[in-house]
């Protein structure tokens, strides 16, 4: 019997419906980018020292300008350039004592200012910026720094859970109820978060949102991907991840006009809530309908969309895989993804292509980092390297296939880490095996797991994003070259590991587990079926 990309071909692979879908959907994937990166604003360090109420009073006396203050009161940098004790020590001394004079204050005192005792900043700290972020608001500076880490561990860890968890409620309970209470809470959380009176309850709202932002992302990929026909499903995917670069784009753009944290955490969060109105704009895919054997919703789907793309539907295709209507219905199960040799084989080696793409991705910014000094020109450029990494894709993809594309970037990336003096930029590699992976993942499974699948196969990009860190920064203890090494080699190895993959180019999403172990087998029998099929005289339904 005909499968869903039987019909769509008929009634429109991507036409009317599909394409406002996408538009719908693509809407929700650029505002997923704040959560992704909003730490770089929210969290943004500006250079900072102790305030001392002494020194002000001093500097008004003495009218001395911010550089004579700095030079007289400001403890220099430390061993090798340190900046520690110029930003968390001060001088003890009583600067209200009258024998201090304007004119370097301190050679009274000392002959050599390295001989003055130094001590933590009791009275807080004076940050040279003209906004606001979380540092500044809640001082998480010097011996507080490590909240800072805490908070960006905070979101890594509510997509970890969050993947596995909401992956395995959109495969039970549908895609389009679970996309809603997501962007519902995501909105909720994101909101109570831009007006926590403390660290300790925007750190709260900051884990919730990142329990659900990510799973949302992922479901609304899933949903376009499902609705659209074969030769459309990997431009839409591809064209998914360029709208959260344009998100990326976007961001630069009001973090520059919005300096304050608070209300840039508002305007990144509010559009949210008019996500809420998809519940009238976007139906239950009808894929996971069909593989829960609700055969007469799915088909109530179709239809609406054939008469919004304008056609009808041939009287052969209105019946939807009979034979499996006195099966029984197929509930997702996370053994699902080990149980059977090949889909075992492809979830290993997809969650080892996600765990690449994160330490790869924020390896090289943190060894190679970005030229200059303005945080938002910085950022700005390296949302842009992110648009060549998808046409590359969309002109490589239908010509060579899935697999080689997305071997070369990871070779590539890794490559970069090894020669980074030799490659300006090795971040469109990684970009360009980032967007493959989530195109790819979602092409190996069969429908009733193919949500839980992605969600837990993308948590180990979370996983990376927390241990990257620990790489770069320990193994540089050992070598300074270390972690461009490992990097290298876990770049190679995935892009050897993609090569085992089938190839999806040109195939059908499969339904079922018994099709997706077959997808290295051609599929002839299929073929000619539908073929006879087709050649049937289509009469349109009143």
């Amino acid at each position: 019997m005909p499968t869903v990309d039987d019909i769509l071909e008929h009634i429109g692979e991507f036409c009317f419906f599909q394409r406002q879908t996408f538009f719908l959907l693509a809407l929700l994937s650029a505002t997923f980018a704040p959560i992704y990166v909003g730490i770089v604003f929210l969290g943004f360090t500006p250079d900072h020292r102790c305030l001392s109420p002494g020194v002000a009073e001093l500097s008004r006396r003495c009218r001395w300008s911010l550089a004579e203050e700095l030079n007289f009161t400001v403890p220099g940098l430390g061993p090798e350039g340190e900046a520690f004790p110029r930003q968390c020590c001060s001088y003890q001394v009583d600067w209200n004592q009258s024998a201090l004079g304007c004119v370097d204050p301190l050679a009274s005192l000392a002959s050599n200012r390295s001989h003055l005792p130094l001590g933590p900043c009791v009275h807080g700290w004076v940050y040279d910026t003209p906004g606001s972020s979380i540092v500044t608001e809640f001082n998480l500076v010097c011996a507080n720094s490590w909240m800072l880490d805490l908070f960006q561990s905070a979101v890594n860890v509510g997509f970890f859970i969050g993947s596995v968890s909401i992956g395995y409620i959109a495969d039970r309970f549908g895609r389009k109820l679970c996309l809603l209470v997501t962007i519902l809470i995501n909105a909720t959380s994101g909101v109570l978060m831009a007006i926590s009176p403390t660290y300790t309850w925007m750190l709260i709202f900051r884990l919730i949102q990142g329990l659900v932002s990510k799973a949302s992302w992922l479901i609304g990929y899933i949903l376009i991907t499902e609705f659209v026909g074969l030769s459309y499903r990997r431009t839409v995917g591809i064209f998914y991840q360029v709208a959260f670069t344009v998100g990326l784009v976007v961001l630069a753009g009001v973090a520059y006009a919005l300096p304050h944290w608070r209300w840039l955490q508002f305007t990144v969060t509010l559009p949210n809530f008019c996500f809420l109105l998809y519940y009238w704009c976007i139906p239950e895919s009808p894929r996971w309908l069909i593989s829960q054997n609700k055969n007469a919703k799915a088909m109530t789907v179709i239809k609406y969309i054939a008469r919004k793309n304008g056609k009808s539907l041939p009287a052969s295709l209105q019946s939807l895989r009979p034979d499996e209507e006195i099966g029984e219905k197929m509930n997702p199960s996370f053994l699902d993804l080990v149980r059977t040799p090949q889909i075992r084989k492809h979830t290993l080696i997809l969650m080892y292509n996600w765990f690449t793409g994160s330490v790869l991705y924020q390896g090289l910014i943190m060894h190679v980092g970005l030229a200059g000094s303005n945080i938002y020109l910085d950022f700005f450029y390296s949302a842009l390297v992110e648009f060549p990494a998808a046409f590359l894709i969309i002109l490589t993809i239908d010509r060579i296939g899935r697999r080689y594309p997305w071997a070369a970037s990871n070779v590539v990336a890794g490559a970069a880490c090894l020669a980074s003096v030799f490659i300006p930029d090795g971040k469109m590699g990684i970009t360009m095996a980032y967007q493959m992976v989530c195109l790819v993942n979602a092409e190996l499974y069969p429908t009733f797991i193919r949500n839980l699948g992605v969600l837990v196969c993308s948590s180990m990009c979370d996983i990376g994003g927390v241990i990257t860190p620990f790489l770069v920064y320990r193994l540089t203890d050992v070598w300074q070259e270390f972690p461009l090494l490992v990097f290298a080699v876990v770049g190679l190895i995935a892009g050897g590991l993609v090569l085992l993959l089938p190839e999806t180019k040109g195939k059908t999403l499969p339904e079922t587990i018994d099709e997706a172990e077959n997808m290295q087998r051609p599929r002839k029998n299929k073929e000619k079926m539908i073929y006879l099929q087709v050649k049937k005289q289509d009469i349109p339904l009143n």
